[in-house]
Formats: C-alpha cells, sequence, structure tokens
C-alpha cells in the first residue's frame, strides 16, 4: 500500500516587516534602555558634581567673607585703639571729625568709610558720604557689643562693622562709637571666579562621564541584545537556541529560564508535530482503507437500492437507509483523503485557459441548482484557473448556502483592482443567501475542520470538512475566502483570486 507522502510542519518565517524586526528607528533607540542608562548615569554624575561643587562653594565663600571680615574688624579695632587715648572725653565734633579722617588715611587699603559719633550725637562721616547702618547692628553697639553684618546698597556688597569705644582702666562704656562701611567687590570678585572654576571643571567632568556610562550600558545591554537576538531564531523556528550563561546576577538567571523555556518549547513542539503527524498518517491510512471496502459497498447499495421496488416496505426502507449513509461514508472518506493531501504537501495544481461563467454554470448544472441560483456572470472574463478545484469551491460555497441559508442563492463574477498597489486584477466570485446569516461568534471558526456552528446538527451529510476542503483550494490559487453577514440580511462568502491571463501550465 503507497502511503502519501507525509509533509514535516514547519514555523512560519517571521515578517522582517513587522516593527519588532525593523532596524530601530532614532526616536525608538532615544527611548531605548541604552539610551535610559546612558541619561541616569550622566544625571547621576551631574547631581555629584554639582553637589560637591556647591558644598565646596559654600565652604570657599564662606572662608573667604570670614577672612575679610575678621581682618577688617582686626584692622579697625587696631587703629581705634592707636587713635583714641590722645582724645579728651566728652570729645568734641572737630576730635571727632579728626579722628574718622584719622581712621580713613589709616584705612585707605581696606577702603573704608568711616562713622563715628558720641553719645545721642549726630553721625559724623569721614566723607561726604551718608552713613548706612543697619539699625540692629546700631543697637548692638549701643549696648557695649561689638557687631558686624553683610549688607547689599545698590546691588553692591558691603560689609558693617561697629565698635564701641570702652576706657582701658574700667572698661566702662565711654558713648563713643566707631563704624566702618567696607566693600566687597574683591571678594565677590573672588567669589565669582570659583564659581566660574566649579562650572569649568563639572562640565568636562560631566562629559567625561559619558565613556564610562557608555560601556557600562553596553556590558549591561550585552546579554539583552544576546537574548532579543535568541528569541528571534526561537521565533523563526530554530527551536535549539540557546544563550550563554555567565555569572550569577539577575540577568544571568534571565539567561537560564530562557534556556529552560527553550528547552521545554522544543520537547514539547516536537511531541506535538510527533502526535500531528501520526495523526495524520492515521487519518490517511484510515481513509485509503475504507475506499476499497466502500466501493464494493457502494456497488452493492446500487444493486439492492434498484430493485427496493419489488422489496416488501420495511426491507425498502432498510435498503434505502444503507444505500443514504453509505453516500455520506463514501464523501466523507473522498474529503478525508482530500484533506490529508492537502496536509502532506501532495495537492497539485493544474492552471488551465477558461472561461470562469462557463465553469460556474457547468458546476451549477452538474448539481442540478440552476433553478435555485440566481447568477450574475459576465461573459469574456478568462482566467487561469484549476477547472476541477474552482469547480469544488463553488459546489462547496453553493451548497453550503443552499442547505443553511435561504433561497434564492446569488452566484456573482465580476473583476475588481487590486487593494494595495502592484495587486492587480482580482477575480471576485461572491455566493450570498438569503437565510438569516451566520452568528458573530461563529464567524472566524467557518473554515475550521469538523466546525459546526449548531450542535443540534452533529449529525448531518456535511463531514465538517467542506469549508475547510475550500479554504485550501483557494489558498492553492494564493487567493483568500472570506465570510461575512450582508446589511440587507443572509450570509455572503467571497472568493478573491489574483486574475491571471497568461503563462505555461503549472503542476
Amino acid at each position: 500500500m503507497k502511503r502519501p507522502r507525509l509533509r514535516r510542519p514547519a514555523f512560519p518565517r517571521p515578517d522582517l516587516r513587522r516593527p519588532e524586526f525593523r532596524r530601530p528607528s532614532l526616536r525608538a533607540l532615544a527611548s531605548g534602555l541604552r539610551a535610559r542608562l546612558v541619561v541616569a548615569f550622566l544625571l547621576v554624575a551631574a547631581l555629584s558634581a554639582l553637589t560637591t561643587a556647591g558644598l565646596t562653594f559654600r565652604e570657599a565663600r564662606t572662608a573667604i567673607l570670614k577672612r575679610t571680615q575678621d581682618t577688617a574688624v582686626s584692622a579697625l579695632r587696631s587703629q581705634v585703639n592707636s587713635q583714641i587715648p590722645d582724645y579728651a572725653f566728652p570729645p568734641s565734633q572737630q576730635k571727632l571729625l579728626e579722628l574718622t579722617h584719622g581712621l580713613t588715611r589709616a584705612g585707605e587699603a581696606q577702603h573704608w568709610i568711616i562713622h563715628v559719633r558720641h553719645g545721642n550725637g549726630p553721625m559724623v562721616p569721614s566723607a561726604d558720604v551718608k552713613a548706612i547702618i543697619p539699625q540692629g547692628l546700631q543697637k548692638k553697639v549701643r549696648n557695649g557689643i561689638a557687631a558686624f553684618q553683610r549688607m547689599d546698597i545698590d546691588g553692591n556688597a558691603w560689609l558693617a562693622i561697629g565698635l564701641p569705644v570702652t576706657y582701658a582702666d574700667n572698661g566702662a562704656p565711654s558713648g563713643l562709637e566707631v563704624y566702618a562701611q567696607i566693600p566687597l567687590r574683591e571678594d565677590e570678585i573672588n567669589v565669582r571666579a570659583l564659581v566660574q572654576a566649579a562650572q569649568s571643571g563639572a562640565v568636562p567632568g560631566v562629559a567625561l562621564a559619558a565613556v564610562p556610562a557608555l560601556i557600562a550600558a553596553r556590558g549591561v545591554l550585552r546579554p539583552v541584545r544576546e537574548l532579543r537576538r535568541a528569541t528571534r531564531k526561537i521565533a523563526a523556528g530554530e527551536l535549539d537556541t540557546r544563550l550563554k550563561v555567565t555569572g550569577r546576577d539577575e540577568l544571568a538567571d534571565l539567561s537560564r529560564t530562557f534556556n529552560d523555556m527553550a528547552e521545554a518549547l522544543e520537547e514539547n513542539v516536537a511531541e506535538l508535530r510527533r502526535m500531528e503527524a501520526n495523526s495524520r498518517r492515521f487519518a490517511a491510512d484510515v481513509s485509503h482503507e475504507l475506499r476499497t471496502p466502500l466501493a464494493a459497498m457502494t456497488a452493492v447499495v446500487d444493486v439492492l437500492d434498484d430493485d427496493a421496488g419489488s422489496l416488501d416496505p420495511d426491507t425498502a426502507y432498510a435498503v434505502r437507509l444503507i444505500s443514504e449513509e453509505t453516500g455520506k461514508l463514501a464523501r466523507m472518506v473522498e474529503d478525508l483523503m482530500e484533506i490529508s493531501r492537502f496536509d502532506a504537501g501532495a495537492a497539485a495544481l493544474h492552471l488551465d485557459e477558461v472561461d470562469v461563467a462557463e465553469t460556474v454554470r457547468k458546476t451549477l448544472q452538474a448539481r442540478g441548482w440552476q433553478e435555485k441560483v440566481s447568477v450574475d456572470l459576465p461573459e469574456g472574463v478568462r482566467a487561469r484557473l484549476d477547472p476541477r478545484r474552482i469547480d469544488v469551491v463553488v459546489a462547496n460555497l453553493v451548497g453550503n448556502a443552499l442547505k443553511h441559508g435561504g433561497e434564492p442563492v446569488g452566484v456573482t463574477v465580476r473583476v475588481a483592482e487590486g487593494k494595495t498597489p502592484g495587486a492587480g486584477e482580482r477575480l471576485l466570485i461572491e455566493i450570498a443567501d438569503r437565510g438569516r446569516g451566520i452568528d458573530p461568534e461563529v464567524l472566524p471558526h467557518v473554515f475550521e475542520r469538523f466546525f459546526k456552528a449548531d450542535s443540534a446538527r452533529a449529525r448531518s451529510e456535511g463531514s465538517g470538512l467542506g469549508l475547510a476542503i475550500t479554504l485550501e483550494n483557494v489558498r492553492l490559487h494564493d487567493g483568500t475566502v472570506r465570510a461575512a453577514n450582508r446589511p440587507e440580511g443572509g450570509a455572503v462568502f467571497t472568493v478573491d483570486l489574483p486574475l491571471r491571463h497568461c503563462g505555461g501550465d503549472e503542476g
């Protein structure tokens, strides 16, 4: 016994046009894991640099201002101590003015402005300059406390110093108060230079941090890239793909999990392939073995069916029942044989130049459906088709419409342009009925093998393979077939085939 050739099922090749198989765009790279790792690394580096620069700036600024203030307070106190002993208390206005000039000359290096006051008298400046001394500082000095305070005058930084003068013998306040305003321009210049130095050092530091960031990102993403390549191989059917596991981190655990998954998938797919091959071989063998006894049974029941009229009613009923069931069994075996040939890859396509309208008419005439089916068949439409397989397609769809739809059933043939550029002309064959249509939940499954929408029709003339065979025959022609419900009621099946006009025979 010659068995049909079995074709090993293969995984479909991945569509490289799909987004996950395309080369990533700049936008995808910018939002990818590498970019995020590098940005995170740079942000940490920048934050560290800014924090360090900020702390350094604060400490350095405080040190600069403290040094200036300590120097100024010490210099002012020294000059006051050197010039006050010659004064008699209470001093006159002239003496106060001389004191301010003397202190001003002594403090030319500090560029200070001196103001002197005794008791509740007016402030005596060293020049025609209005005294700008904070009230809080003046209050402390009146209470015998030396004080200083930084302040802002017209956008410039100044240091105000106040010293109470006391008697040397008993330390009692003399009522004489000495104030100095010292500009902090040089200190501000030094602070700005410090800021610029910090900025100049931080920017190259952040830029240099990009190098270790890229290196670190590359090291982290290498296992991810390997995992992506391995996943694509698995999707392409290379189930023996495995990842090299190095290290003991989370990525290594992920690689081990992937390998375990791939191994289990390979074993399961191998088992499924074996079971599928066995089931196909079983169906083919059983169908082939049943053909011979069925042929003999059909011949016998045909003879008995011819003589049924001469038999008693009960025997005649039994003969006709046997004849009907034998016919159903024979059709089912033929359908199983046909579907087995598709599964084994042994179904051949024999193209011939045919008149489409004439081919459809012959199909309807051969089955006596001319009165039940209305047609719209334009003349002159010729195409290269396999006449036998197109006959099966039209017969299955029309028979399905007559059986499960509602009359009248209409068959329409038309030529249309392809929906995609370069698709060329398409041959459309539509079979429509006037029934109640197909349940929307059933529509996606109508072309599945042995599928029946109504479980109550489990036992019927059909084998449950008619629409599946139709689908396979249409696919052999590089076409498609789809089912839908019409807005006005009823179901419509549309066969969409490429319209071939010329070319050699294919087999």
